[in-house]
Formats: structure tokens, C-alpha cells, sequence
């Protein structure tokens, strides 16, 4: 009968799967930026505890201490230190024992003995709980509480297997654990959360994968969201995909763990450290070690012995990673400042060269106004260009001072491997220099608007020059154009330019070759093009 029972609840918690899916299939990136800002605030949800239990100590402050109320409502403070301040939740189970013992409340001397039993267990207080355990009958407990004594008594077996160094013991206190699950299956209903729970981790390490999220997904279509118990079989459900091995799916279900446990304050969780070990091992060190800094905070303040035990380690590994990051990355803060100071050093030597350009076209002026014919044309070039120039200047400037502000704001952002990624691009440099070009072809032809005409008349009629659509100026007609505006020397033509002197003579030999006329001539035949 009980296995035609569970057959139709597997069959239902099939029938659930799609309902189940649709709340926690949310991509796991829009998870962690919630998850990031519920770790941002707790102190809301922490305050959110805290005015219950002030409101549950002040009805009890108005009990009278020999009334049942008075027990009632130091349960309830317990319930809700069980999972925030552990030493205070078994501060509220003594005083409730001590009541029950005081007034011969049998049955409530059982219930309690077997809550702080279980509550030691878990926070690795083994002796405790084994002497709790050791002064109940169990001949002498109501059926009801049966389940609760099997599953305390198995509790303390797991946490002892899994925390002695000796093998010997670690296989006795696994056959104990084993004796008392079977005895827990023997006396639970099969519809209780416990047995389904129990079940499940049977399937698990039996290895049956998918009965056991067979079995989750009925667990979790009978848990509402950010509950504990949503909290609990979301990671019982990402152990299960760490069994598998699917990393994205065990990510998902220790987020939505985690979430659930930073909503309702539960600072006695695993979810969030196992998280933050799986992010370290995947390299996201940032954020595991955001995580894992929260969750030993939210240890100590829970204050078990076991659980700091189980993050002290990762904690101190991933810290040392953390620290080691953050040195590699002021290594490469003090690279960047380095090559930020060159670059600014740079500019202003090419602010220099332009400052020595302008000059030299102030000396071409002067030497110009001597040639009547000139005058007109050199003031006009002077003022086209310098004009140009000094915009030029200008831009670059306020370029340089965005360029500063925008790399202050990524280096205090953090951002560091963006700022890498610009430095190192020539992305910058090459729109400038199209840029300068483009000015310089556009100042050139307002001065001579027919020079392309006249040049191509000094060429033969074959080898003239045909510039492609949307071009101003070549390179070739760019050589000459400076030669023209009386820039003669191939050093000056190369810098501006960009290229190798040899490349510049390169050029020039060309197009004289090119010419109609008499290579002597050709240059003297250029400057008279107006």
C-alpha cells in the first residue's frame, strides 16, 4: 500500500514539474544581481527579526511564568532564534525545560529534551546532545514523538561520521546513523515532508537521479517561496545537480537557497558558502569573495562551533586569492598611471611640434611677403591653417581631459581590464589621424580649389591621379600639397604623414617619373599653381 502511495506522489510531483519550473528558471546572472542586492540588505531583513522577537519577549514579559502561556511563548521566541543566534535559541529550550520539569509536563519534557537535542547536534555540541539523548526513555515517549527521537538520534550519527578523524569510529557512527533512518522510515507517514526528505537522499546516494528530483519536485510544489522549507529543499535540490555534475543548475538552486535564507534572516545556512566555493572555483573571485565574507559574518553571528568550522577554510582560501587579485590589480593600476603620465607626455610633445610648425609657417610668411605675388596667398594660408590648428589643439585638449576623467572613473570603479583593452586599442590614434587628415585636405582645397585638376595637367594622361569617391586627397597629392604650402623637406612631409623618409622620396621619384614634363621642372611648375 505505501508503495502505491508513493507511486501517485512521484506521479503528482511529476504533474507539478512544469508549475515548479516556471518560479526558479530565471537566468542564473539575473539571480546573482539579486542575490547581490539582498546581501546588500540584510541589516532591513535582520531589523525585520528583531521586531519580532522584541514583540515576542514583550508578551512574555506580560505572562505569568507559572501559566502554559508562559512555555508557549518561549517556543516561540526559540522558533525564531533556531535558525538566527543559536546560543539563544538553547538559552529559550532550557528555560522551557526547566518549566516542564518544574510542573511535571511530561510530554512537553520529551518534546523539549529531543529540540535541544537536535539543536546541539547540528552545532556540533555531540556530548550535549548525546547525554539529551541518553535521559529519554524511549519506551516511555508518545507515538507522535517517535519520528522526532529517530531523526534527532540519526542527526547526531551523521554530524559525528562527518566530523571524527578516525575511520573506525566514522564506520560505527555510519551504521548507527543507517539503524536510526531505517527506524525514522519505519514510523513516518509517507506523506510527511520528513519522509520525502529521508527518501529523496536514499534515491540520491543510491544513485537513482531521477527519482530523487522526482521526489524534490514534490517537496518543492508543497513549499511557498522564501519559507524555510523553500530554503531547505532548494539546496537538498542543488545537491542533487552537484551529484550530476550540472554546475549551472547547482548554481541556480544554492542561489535561490541563499536568497531565501538572507530574506528571512537564517543565519545558520550552508547555501551561501557552498555558492561562493563554486564561484572561487570558477574564477568569479570578486563575488565569492563578497559571499563568503557575508556568510562567516552571518556564522559568527549565529555562533555554532560546526558551521565555523566548515567556512573557516574556504574563507581562508578564497580571502588569499582575494588578496592576491587585488595586488596583481594595483600592479596593473600603478602600469596604467605610468602609461597615462606617457601618453600625457606624448600629447604635449606633439602640442610642441605643432607649436614648432606654426612657427616655421610664420618664418614661411615672412619669407613669402618678400615675393609680392605671394603675400596674399601665405596670409591666407597662414590663417586657414593656423585657425585649424589651434581647433585642433583645442579638441585634442578636451579630449585629453575627458580621456583623464574617464580613466580616474574606471580605475576607482574597478574596471580595470576595460582600461587595458582602450590602452592597448588604436582605435584613438587612427580616428585622430583621419581626422587631422580630413582637416587638412578640406583647409588645403578651400586655399586651391583646382589644384587636383592642375596637378593631374602636369602628369601624363595616362598616369594621372583618380581619386576614389567620398577622397579629398591622396597620399600622393597630400606629398605634394605640403610641397605646395612650401614644405619641402621629405623629414617633415614623413612626420606628418606618417611614413618613412624613404617612403616620402619613394613618392616624390614616382610622380616625377609620372610627369609630362622635365622631372628639373616639375616642382617649380607646382608652386605656380594657384
Amino acid at each position: 500500500m505505501k508503495g502505491k502511495l508513493l507511486l501517485f506522489f512521484l506521479f503528482w510531483g511529476i504533474i507539478v514539474q512544469n508549475v515548479v519550473a516556471s518560479a526558479d528558471k530565471l537566468p542564473v546572472v539575473a539571480l546573482m544581481g539579486t542575490l547581490d542586492e539582498a546581501v546588500s540588505a540584510h541589516e532591513h531583513y535582520v531589523a525585520i527579526r528583531e521586531s519580532r522577537i522584541a514583540r515576542l519577549k514583550r508578551q512574555l514579559a506580560d505572562t505569568d511564568t507559572a501559566s502554559t502561556a508562559f512555555f508557549r511563548w518561549n517556543g516561540e521566541i526559540y522558533k525564531e532564534y533556531k535558525a538566527y543566534i543559536c546560543d539563544s535559541a538553547i538559552y529559550y529550550l532550557n528555560v522551557n525545560l526547566a518549566w516542564a520539569e518544574r510542573y511535571g509536563q511530561k510530554d512537553a519534557v520529551h518534546e523539549t529534551r529531543l529540540e535541544l537535542a537536535y539543536l546541539m547536534a547540528s552545532a556540533g555540541m555531540y556530548e550535549e546532545a548525546a547525554e539529551l539523548l541518553g535521559q529519554i526513555d524511549k519506551s516511555t515517549l508518545p507515538v507522535r514523538l517517535l519520528p522526532e527521537y529517530y531523526n534527532c538520534c540519526h542527526k547526531l550519527y551523521v554530524e559525528l561520521s562527518l566530523y571524527t578523524l578516525d575511520d573506525t569510529f566514522r564506520k560505527h557512527y555510519r551504521e548507527q546513523a543507517v539503524c536510526y533512518d531505517d527506524s525514522l522510515m519505519g514510523v513516518l507517514s509517507i506523506t510527511s515532508p520528513l519522509y520525502l526528505e529521508r527518501k529523496e537522499a536514499r534515491e540520491a546516494e543510491a544513485g537513482n537521479m531521477d527519482e530523487a528530483l522526482s521526489i524534490n519536485d514534490l517537496r518543492l510544489a508543497n513549499v511557498d517561496l522564501d519559507t524555510p522549507g523553500y530554503a531547505l529543499v532548494t539546496y537538498h535540490r542543488s545537491l542533487l545537480y552537484r551529484q550530476m555534475q550540472n554546475k549551472e543548475e547547482e548554481k541556480r538552486y544554492l542561489a535561490l537557497s541563499a536568497l531565501a535564507d538572507i530574506r528571512l534572516c537564517i543565519t545558520d545556512h550552508a547555501s551561501l558558502w557552498t555558492l561562493a566555493e563554486l564561484l572561487y572555483e570558477e574564477g568569479d573571485i570578486e563575488r565569492a569573495y563578497r559571499y563568503i565574507r557575508f556568510s562567516w559574518n552571518e556564522t559568527n553571528r549565529y555562533n555554532a562551533r560546526s558551521r565555523s568550522l566548515q567556512t573557516a577554510g574556504i574563507l581562508s582560501l578564497i580571502d588569499l586569492t582575494y588578496q592576491a587579485m587585488r595586488e596583481k590589480q594595483n600592479d596593473r593600476l600603478r602600469l596604467y598611471i605610468w602609461l597615462i603620465s606617457t601618453l600625457t607626455l606624448l600629447l604635449i610633445a606633439a602640442m610642441a611640434f605643432i607649436y614648432r610648425q606654426m612657427k616655421r609657417l610664420s618664418l614661411a610668411r615672412n619669407h613669402l611677403e618678400q615675393a609680392n605675388g605671394q603675400l596674399r596667398i601665405s596670409n591666407h594660408i597662414k590663417e586657414e591653417y593656423i585657425g585649424r590648428f589651434m581647433n585642433l589643439c583645442s579638441v585634442y585638449i578636451n579630449r585629453l581631459d575627458a580621456y583623464r576623467r574617464m580613466v580616474n572613473k574606471k580605475i576607482s570603479a574597478g574596471q580595470t581590464e576595460e582600461l587595458l583593452k582602450m590602452v592597448r586599442s588604436r582605435e584613438v590614434l587612427d580616428t585622430g589621424l583621419k581626422e587631422l587628415y580630413a582637416n587638412f585636405d578640406t583647409a588645403f582645397l578651400h586655399l586651391f580649389p583646382d589644384f587636383v585638376e592642375r596637378f593631374n595637367e602636369l602628369l601624363k594622361p595616362e598616369e594621372r591621379i583618380v581619386l576614389r569617391k567620398g577622397e579629398l586627397l591622396n597620399t600622393e597629392l597630400r606629398i605634394f600639397a605640403l610641397i605646395r604650402l612650401g614644405i619641402e623637406d621629405s623629414s617633415q612631409i614623413a612626420e606628418f604623414l606618417r611614413y618613412s623618409v624613404n617612403t616620402i622620396y619613394n613618392y616624390r621619384a614616382k610622380v616625377k617619373n609620372k610627369a609630362c614634363i622635365s622631372r628639373e621642372d616639375f616642382e617649380t611648375h607646382l608652386m605656380q599653381i594657384r
